[in-house]
């Protein structure tokens, strides 16, 4: 019989064992079980990990672990924190994820397109005052990273209405997308965007990607959703171009520290929305079924699924 299957969070017991639970419903003929409750000799025999923000000690206690299976899409943290236990690490690719933040990418393009902070800031001040309309089509929506993430959103975008382009970090041809890659891509998508999206992964190569110059490129009244990663925003520069009306709001879902401190200049200003990392919540059961499949796969032959690239860093 196979060896229990390693399940590594630093999550709330009780979010511990919903996953346990939910793994174990997927995985029929594995056992799924907390690494905190296995034997000595359990951790010594085990090959597989699933993990959600692992504490590296406790992967240290399985030393002939073959490979980890991220319960989430994004595993920065992860590598960063293993990058001296040079062990395989899957990241989640669920159908399921790409929908929600094609989803959320769809309702907070909307909400910043029909004005809905600038009416906001009118119920404030007691203004009754009807805002000019636009029209979908003459608006760009300017998508950073062409994933499976980005294309969801994308195709989403394209259905509503609105004009899409995108920037990845390779060429990429997408339809209905005017996608863009290298520095002139960049300069050229920024240029256009009226509604910039971030949905890049966080590498040495984006950390502090959006910083005084880049936001200089926007077109004036341009505004930002970052569902992305916090580092990749240079928090004060991205303060400044607000305070001086170059960019008109900021959707911010992710932060460089979470939750956000309560002294964080960003809950109260004015032209920003604050949001507690809600874009795209993995989904248990899907994610579970996605697990169960690529542990099935290597069971049948020993094939790890498509790995991170450590280098890349996603």
């Amino acid at each position: 019989m196979a060896c229990p299957i390693a399940l590594v969070t630093r999550l709330s017991p009780e979010e511990e064992d919903a996953w346990a639970d939910a793994l174990n419903a997927a995985l029929l003929d594995e056992t799924v079980t907390s690494v905190r409750s296995m034997t000595p000799e359990e951790r010594e025999r085990c090959e597989i990990a699933i993990v959600a923000n692992p504490d590296p000690a406790d992967i240290a206690l399985l030393p002939n672990c073959r490979w980890i299976q991220s319960v989430w899409a994004g595993v920065e943290r992860l590598v960063a924190e293993l990058a001296d236990r040079p062990v395989p690490i899957v990241r989640l690719v669920d159908p399921a994820l790409a929908d929600k933040m094609a989803e959320a990418v769809l309702a907070w393009t909307l909400y910043l397109f029909r004005d809905m902070p600038a009416y906001a800031r009118q119920q404030r001040a007691h203004l009754w005052k009807q805002r000019p309309y636009r029209r979908a089509e003459e608006m760009t929506v300017a998508l950073l990273g062409l994933g499976a993430l980005g294309q969801a959103a994308a195709l989403r975008l394209g259905e509503a209405g609105f004009r899409v382009a995108g920037w990845s970090r390779r060429p990429k041809s997408i339809d209905g997308v005017a996608c863009h890659a290298g520095e002139d891509g960049l300069k050229t998508v920024l240029a256009a965007a009226d509604i910039l999206v971030c949905l890049l992964p966080l590498t040495e190569g984006t950390r502090g990607l959006l910083d005084a110059a880049r936001f200089g490129q926007m077109r004036e009244g341009a505004s930002l959703v970052n569902f992305a990663r916090g580092p990749i925003v240079a928090t004060g520069d991205l303060i400044a171009a607000l305070d001086s009306g170059h960019l008109d709001h900021a959707v911010l879902d992710v932060f460089d520290t979470e939750p956000l401190p309560a002294d964080s200049p960003l809950w109260d200003h004015p032209s920003v929305t604050v949001l507690p990392h809600i874009s795209a919540p993995t989904d248990k059961r899907s994610a579970a079924r996605i697990v169960a499949e690529n542990i099935s796969a290597y069971r049948v032959d020993g094939t790890i699924p498509p790995m991170v690239d450590i280098a890349r860093g996603y």
